[in-house]
């Protein structure tokens, strides 16, 4: 089981990287064209943020399933995961970068709806949905993925 989710959840990071880096370059066009806030401007932003909640559902599986994770390995010390490069990265780093990463698109895509008119609306897309592509690109295990 732990073998078929991890290859949906890598599969899946592919489609979260294409989303979110189409959502991000959408708003950061738009906000320095100063153009209207378009329907398909929803779409992809709401649909970079559907994608990235189904891969933090994922990967919550797979973090309490991997063995990759050192947290819940019989005699581990935390000492141990975090002096180890790949333990670490798979126990602390990729987990919280990544939640940090679904809570900046999710905040991005909550506030931009609040606002008004179309510049606010992309400047806040453009803003928290860059960040969030920052740090998600900052902690994918890029060994693992070529």
């Amino acid at each position: 089981m732990y073998q078929i989710t991890q290859i949906i959840h890598s599969y899946w990071a592919y489609l979260v990287v294409l989303v979110v880096t189409l959502a991000t370059i959408n708003a950061i066009l738009g906000f320095f064209s100063k153009r209207e806030y378009r329907p398909q401007d929803f779409r992809i932003s709401l649909f970079a943020l559907i994608v990235t909640h189904i891969q933090l559902l994922i990967g919550i599986a797979i973090f309490f399933t991997s063995p990759l994770v050192g947290w819940f390995s019989e005699g581990v010390a935390v000492v141990d995961i975090m002096k180890n490069a790949s333990l670490r990265l798979y126990s602390v780093e990729h987990p919280m970068v990544m939640i940090l990463t679904v809570v900046f698109i999710t905040m991005g895509y909550s506030k931009h709806k609040k606002k008004l008119t179309s510049v606010p609306k992309l400047k806040t897309l453009a803003i928290f949905y860059t960040l969030a592509w920052i740090l998600m690109l900052s902690r994918i295990p890029w060994a693992n993925w070529f």
